[in-house]
């Protein structure tokens, strides 16, 4: 949409701009939230005339938009279960993109642990936000990499970066803390944010010492955390504000039948998801995902308390998604630990690590050196 403060014919160089073929499919690219609207002052008749450019095609659709795509499309299934490894820094979240997944999702306790703490809310809102925002980094790097996009053998393919879904915890505070915490994450370029219901400090969901808040004061922490994805969108454009992902920890302090009740009123209260964490069993999951409607997280915790299901048994029981929250975090501190003790015996490594080579390329040597070859003199 294009509209201008006075009736004077946009310039034709702007028509012709605007005019660039457009892509009806966001598959092709990712742009910031802020690219909602985009604002261009233009000298006319001496004045200034300001003329506001709806961006949703030509820039492609944003994170949110682009995750709820995938939603849809798996829960109507014309497309498998979302497949979901989580990361917490730029390098995992850049092998997420390079292994070909469609979306990934920031764990609290892969930052947390990457800081040297346990999962216990001890890292803050603001180190969360930072964190959002070197994965952010490393989701775009990772897809404007994997079509060569500005290079002279690009082919026109488009750059994708996967859509994330951040780590909310319990939303840093009150009500007000948990709105914050979405705009927080959404200026990050994240897609979603989870928000949960534990007493803050929160720990993770499959360790002793949980406790939940009232049913109705989780039911408006939810609330408020959807009231700040559609106050972003209204600020930013149709499809910026992140999804609500909302999780009860309920089923271990009040039962299967609270945390039931939790996610059904979640689901009312306007979540775009819900996450029932540390079913115990199978039947369990079942009935979950036959109670509550919309699109469902399962989190596959090895060694945990959620019994570990084939990717197509959860789709066929109702999940949309399937979370692997440590794998990559577990996997990383096992090979470090089996490195170190090589290294402690006098022995090689070599059949533990990459080839320089291989490791230079992972972390963006090789991008880096087409970009400083692309801008010399």
């Amino acid at each position: 949409m294009l509209t201008t403060s006075r009736s004077t014919p946009t310039p034709l160089l702007l028509v012709e701009v605007l005019r660039q073929p457009q892509r009806s499919n966001c598959n092709h690219r990712r742009r910031p939230p802020f690219l909602a609207s985009m604002f261009y002052a233009k000298l006319l008749s001496g004045a200034i005339a300001l003329i506001a450019i709806d961006t949703s095609s030509s820039f492609g659709c944003p994170p949110p938009e682009r995750l709820s795509r995938l939603l849809k499309a798996t829960d109507s299934g014309e497309a498998p279960i979302i497949l979901m490894p989580c990361c917490y820094d730029g390098i995992t979240a850049r092998l997420v993109a390079q292994s070909g997944f469609n979306a990934t999702f920031m764990t609290g306790f892969g930052v947390s642990g990457a800081g040297g703490y346990p999962d216990t809310q001890l890292v803050s809102f603001n180190e969360m936000v930072l964190a959002a925002g070197k994965v952010a980094e490393g989701l775009s790097s990772a897809a404007l990499e994997q079509v060569n996009y500005g290079e002279p053998d690009y082919a026109g393919e488009p750059p994708v970066a996967i859509p994330c879904i951040a780590d909310g915890d319990t939303g840093y505070g009150n009500a007000i803390n948990v709105k914050r915490t979405v705009f927080g994450y959404a200026r990050t370029g994240m897609a979603g944010m989870m928000i949960e219901d534990q007493v803050a400090p929160k720990r993770c969901g499959h360790v002793a010492g949980k406790a939940v808040i009232p049913f109705d004061e989780a039911v408006q922490r939810v609330k408020a955390a959807c009231d700040a994805r559609d106050e972003y969108e209204a600020l930013f454009g149709k499809g910026t504000g992140p999804l609500i992902l909302a999780r009860t920890d309920s089923l271990v302090t009040d039962g299967f039948e609270d945390a039931i009740q939790r996610c059904i009123a979640f689901r009312e209260a306007g979540c775009d998801m819900t996450f029932l964490e540390a079913p115990q069993t199978i039947e369990q999951m079942k009935e979950y995902c036959q109670r509550v409607t919309g699109p469902k997280l399962a989190n596959m915790l090895e060694y945990g308390n959620t019994p570990i299901l084939p990717p197509h048994e959860l789709q066929q029981m109702g999940y949309t998604i399937a979370a692997y929250p440590l794998t990559l975090l577990s996997a990383s501190i096992k090979t470090m630990q089996e490195s170190l003790q090589l290294i402690k015996e006098g022995k090689p490594t070599l059949d533990k690590i990459l080839d320089f080579s291989e490791t230079k390329d992972v972390v963006g040597f090789t991008k880096y050196a087409k970009e400083e070859d692309r801008y010399k003199c």
